[in-house]
């Protein structure tokens, strides 16, 4: 047995080690040799932590490109991180708090808080990119990009500035998300709408004539204050006297009209509604329709301003709303409360209800770019994976509006505008050149526009910033001629409109060119009970734990530490101490990573489920020890090129080897991760494992030679194979694995690749299986033969040391060539002391029963078993046959499946059919001899 491997599979012994190899030699930068293939690594935040959508997709996109390598591509993955605006203010400024030495993000001012934020960056802004090393993600680190360093941000000034010059960025006054917190606008993706318990208030709106009112039902009573009309439907009998007229808006006295518009809801409430333009988006459309005036009565904090009557003045939104309720009671105005389930948008990050608010902000036209965007869709320039998503791009394109891409914040990409005096704006790449473009002196004073461009605005570059544009130079340094378009963008359903339609377009608009031939979209990873993951419902788990493992009182200080609400922090630790008491184990990276695999089915999402990790964690163990096995079997041995099998089950394992071959390439094509692990776990586990290295057993303590060095040639050959097969799913485990293999087998040394990693990947054809067929038909008889005789002797609980006799009824003359043959791995593998044939099963004494096709094998019970317990497991098995037998009748007996059926699968059911009748008739016969 080999010195060099450990006698058990614990990753934790090499997976770091391996990582660490890996990166130091180079292996994960492009070769510059072969077809390109390159995947964008959509960039996560760099205030994040690797969390099980990033391993589910890191998993992926790692698979993809170590696949590639291992063909001969020229592969980049390229590596970087976002400057999260919102996220890493947020996390600078709690730190600051923490010091306790009193200054915060204002205290600083702006250049001393960025400052403090290029130092939390400094020493703790890499947390995920090392989480991602890991899982094993074998990306080009030395070309990892931050999307604030110099050469991303000068992209960014340079598309600001065209899009400028070309008329597709203006600034305007426009209803934006706005987080009263944190005082700025914020994108869609970051709102969050939880259903929350409310009220539906109606208030009575007195027409202005003194003839009558309207009653008016709305959520939120506050904003009334800012009210521009009421409204109606037009073909709204009830109320089409009144459209033109006016009402008096309670508590502020303003007259404002009603209006006819097809947004009401004849059947909610009494069927008007107020219109708040400044306050709500549908009612900033409708303002638009009907040029309504655009009434804001909200500070940047969500306190009323002065445009209201002076009492409300100052209040806090919730505050005034308690007042307005209070006065409108008293006015006799207030007609009805009721309990209201409604939608509550709060921004992610402060937790707060979000305004929409009226404000100026930087704004990209869509109408041009989105046009051209669909068209690159749909003429199959770029193709979504699965091919339904792409009716979800369709209709955010056809539905888009202008884009709002600036953010009231410090941290990020400043606007590259400036503004004098008089407020003239003027844009430029710097303020030297809007000075020289303007021919402005030094003598007019100049300020820079304070706000920063939101971070999906230089995300968008990304395929092109990347790639060093605009210089050309650098261009050509980076490879943008040879990896723009990239091969495939791994990423979720989530950010198609806020991400994967944007890189589209602009990438399109400055370059010419696609970002991506293709997207794969992937679903979310839920829990296993298919609950989405939250901090807030105690279920989320850290891939990190699942590879390194971690106590119970860990993982419930984790899950419980910083929750919004901190009294749900009793009911999660119940729940996880129930769910983990003793912690979770190590599984290592591969075990997570094949799990991931496995469940990767098309765009759907998958429940995560830790008894998938702990049964991959198996596999890579049963791999392990199959290993040793095959080592130990070949010690001193040395073998050059392909093998040339001399036996049967060479031959087998040999054809099987290309048929899952051409199974994994076929899978790749098609991004079915899930295919592609079932059939490296089948061939690994069933074929290779189980099966060969049991049928190898005769040939290597027979006393054929040729046959026994034959047979350990294949099975290291087919040993290596199968590791470069698994390497893109599992990287770790088959390169430790490998390095011990190959060189028995003349590579991994000299001018041979030193890592598995760019071993090439098997292909179908590499060995001629052509002739294999009828060995591997034979093979297959065996394995039915063996699995038919262990089946017996397990369910008459025989003990596996106790020799038996085997009786062979119905034999052919194939069945007899076939029991010559493998006279010898029938009697090793299944303990059979003599085998005899025999003309008449119905002559034979009382014995236990299977079927091999008409092959009937009967192992005699005198001696073996209680016969008692033999006649119940017989009526067991007859009416299990019996049960298919009748689904099978059932089927035939369908018109409309005989009918509409492909004749073929008509054909197999009356096969089964024909077969199941067999069984049954030989396991009756079997049971009348007991009586």
């Amino acid at each position: 047995m080999t010195d060099t491997l450990a006698p058990s599979y614990d990753p934790t012994e090499f997976e770091t080690r391996l990582y660490q190899q890996w990166e130091a030699s180079g292996v994960f930068q492009p070769s510059g040799k072969g077809e390109p293939y390159s995947i964008l690594l959509p960039p996560p935040n760099v205030t994040g932590t690797l969390h099980m959508g990033h391993a589910f997709q890191h998993t992926l996109m790692d698979a993809l490109v170590r696949y590639h390598r291992m063909r001969g591509y020229d592969t980049l993955w390229q590596m970087g991180s976002d400057h999260a605006g919102i996220a890493t203010e947020m996390v600078v400024a709690r730190n600051l708090a923490l010091e306790g030495n009193g200054e915060t993000r204002d205290s600083l001012g702006r250049d001393g808080f960025i400052g403090k934020v290029w130092e939390w960056k400094q020493h703790s802004g890499d947390t995920i990119e090392r989480q991602m090393r890991r899982l094993g993600a074998s990306g080009d680190w030395s070309r990892s990009v931050f999307t604030m360093d110099p050469m991303a941000a000068e992209a960014v000034v340079e598309a600001f500035v065209r899009l400028h010059g070309q008329g597709l960025i203006y600034r305007g006054q426009r209803l934006v998300n706005w987080d009263p917190v944190l005082k700025t606008a914020i994108s869609d993706l970051e709102v969050v709408n939880e259903e929350e318990d409310g009220f539906l208030w109606s208030i009575r709106y007195p027409l202005s004539d003194g003839s009558g009112s309207l009653v008016v039902a709305t959520t939120r009573p506050e904003t009334m204050l800012g009210d521009s009309a009421v409204m109606v439907h037009p073909d709204d009998e009830r109320y089409a006297s009144l459209v033109g007229r006016t009402v008096t808006l309670p508590l502020s006295g303003r007259e404002i009209p009603v209006i006819a518009d097809a947004y009401v809801d004849r059947e909610f409430g009494t069927g008007v509604v107020k219109v708040t333009p400044a306050h709500d988006f549908n009612d900033y459309q409708v303002g638009q329709r009907h040029a309504l005036p655009l009434i804001n009565i909200f500070t940047p904090d969500a306190a009323v301003n002065d445009t209201a009557p002076e009492k409300y003045r100052g209040l806090d939104r919730y505050e005034a709303r308690k007042l307005v309720l209070a006065d409108l009671e008293a006015a006799g105005l207030l007609v009805e409360t009721r309990p209201h389930k409604l939608q509550v948008p709060r921004g992610d990050r402060s937790g707060q209800a979000i305004e929409p608010y009226l404000t100026d902000q930087w704004f990209v036209k869509m109408d041009g770019l989105a046009s051209r965007g669909m068209q690159l869709v749909e003429n199959g320039s770029v193709k979504f994976v699965p091919p339904n998503w792409i009716n979800t791009y369709r209709h955010w394109m056809e539905n888009i509006q202008d884009w709002c891409i600036s953010r009231q914040l410090w941290w990020g990409h400043r606007i590259p505008a400036w503004y004098d005096a008089a407020g003239t704006i003027y844009v430029g790449r710097d303020e030297a050149d809007v000075r020289a473009k303007h021919s402005l002196g030094d003598d007019i004073a100049l300020s820079q526009d304070n706000d920063v461009l939101e971070t999906w605005f230089s995300s968008a570059l990304w395929p092109f910033s990347t790639m060093g544009w605009p210089d050309s130079e650098r261009m050509g340094e980076r490879g943008f001629d040879r990896f723009v378009p990239s091969s495939v963008l791994v990423t979720g359903f989530d950010i198609i409109f806020f991400w994967v339609a944007r890189m589209i377009m602009m990438t399109d608009h400055f370059t010419g060119e696609v970002p991506f031939r293709d997207v794969y979209i992937t679903g979310l990873v839920r829990d296993s009970h298919g609950q989405k993951m939250s901090k807030s419902k105690g279920n989320v788990l850290d891939p990190l734990d699942l590879i390194d493992g971690i106590s119970a009182d860990d993982l419930v200080a984790k899950r419980t530490t910083g929750l919004m609400n901190p009294k749900t922090a009793p009911k999660i630790e119940k729940a996880t101490r129930k769910e983990f008491p003793d912690g979770i184990p190590a599984f290592g990276a591969d075990a997570l990573r094949f799990t991931m695999a496995a469940l990767a089915g098309p765009g759907r999402d998958i429940k995560f489920d830790l008894g998938r990790a702990e049964g991959y964690k198996n596999f890579c163990n049963k791999l392990w020890n199959a290993t040793r096995f095959v080592l130990m079997n070949t010690e001193g041995a040395r073998f050059e090129g392909a093998p040339q099998p001399k036996t049967d089950a060479e031959r087998w394992i040999l054809a099987r080897l290309d048929a899952t071959a051409a199974e994994a390439s076929q899978h790749f094509a098609a991004y079915r991760f899930d295919l592609l692990a079932q059939s490296l776990y089948e061939f690994a586990w069933n074929d290779f494992c189980d099966w060969f290295v049991e049928l190898a057993k005769p040939a290597l303590n027979g006393d054929d030679a040729t046959a026994a060095d034959s047979t350990r040639h294949t099975l290291l050959h087919v040993l290596e194979r199968l590791l470069a097969l698994l390497h893109p799913l599992v990287p770790f485990v088959t390169e430790e694995l490998w390095q011990q293999v190959a060189p028995r087998l003349g590579i991994g040394g000299g001018d041979e690749a030193a890592t598995i990693m760019l071993r090439p990947y098997p292909q179908a054809g590499d060995l001629d299986t052509s002739g294999f067929a009828a060995a591997a038909a034979d093979v297959e008889w065996l394995k039915a033969m063996v699995s038919a005789l262990r089946r017996v002797r397990s369910e008459l609980n025989v003990a596996l040391s106790r020799q038996v006799t085997l009786l062979l009824a119905g034999a052919s003359d194939a069945d007899r060539t076939r029991t010559a043959r493998f006279d010898a791995s029938l009697r090793f593998l299944t303990r059979l002391e003599r085998i005899d044939f025999i003309d008449d099963a119905d002559t034979a004494p009382a014995a236990a029963t299977a079927v091999v096709g008409e092959l009937r094998l009967l192992v005699p019970l005198e001696g073996l078993v209680d016969l008692g317990a033999e006649r119940t497991r017989l009526d067991k098995e007859l009416k299990k046959v019996d049960g298919e037998i009748a689904r099978c009748e059932g089927k035939l007996a369908s018109d409309t499946f005989v009918s509409n059926a492909p004749p073929a699968v008509v054909e197999q059911e009356r096969k089964r059919l024909a077969d199941w009748n067999v069984q049954r008739g030989a396991l009756a016969a079997q049971r009348a001899k007991l009586g």
